[in-house]
């Protein structure tokens, strides 16, 4: 029997699908119902008011939408944080901006570690030693 402590709340449970106890599965089910029957009722409503209403963290709203179990589609105003920066966006983990600067950043780093690479300034590398062999 694998055990556990709960993540949220520490006590002991036995390991499951969700790596919750019952009493927070319970009680995240409980949320989401709330979060779900408000937005069936205010489909304006943004995430804080959301939040607001129904007492549960936009850290949890943000992960019953990320894990599809809220619809933003028909819900105009709902958008959650970026996990960077925190502007509020639609889809994905980034804004578009993050998302930018992060592939800029990795294009920067890529061609810095290509110039540092010592193998790669001389001509033909290890097979050009090789081939050099070769014709002797």
């Amino acid at each position: 029997m694998n055990l556990d402590n709960c993540p949220r709340c520490g006590r002991l449970y036995v390991k499951n699908v969700m790596e919750l106890c019952q009493p927070c599965i319970k009680e995240l089910e409980h949320q989401y119902e709330a979060c779900a029957k408000y937005l069936r009722e205010n489909k304006e409503a943004d995430i804080q008011e959301l939040s607001d209403a129904t007492e549960v963290s936009i850290k949890e709203i943000t992960r019953f939408i990320k894990e599809g179990r809220i619809s933003i589609a028909n819900a105009p105003n709902m958008m959650y944080p970026c996990e960077v920066c925190g502007t509020l966006i639609r889809e994905g983990h980034m804004c578009d901006s993050c998302r930018s600067r992060l592939t800029k950043d990795l294009m920067n780093s890529s061609q810095k570690s290509k110039a540092d690479d010592p193998s790669a300034k001389k001509p033909g590398g290890a097979y050009h030693a090789v081939e050099k062999h070769r014709n002797i």
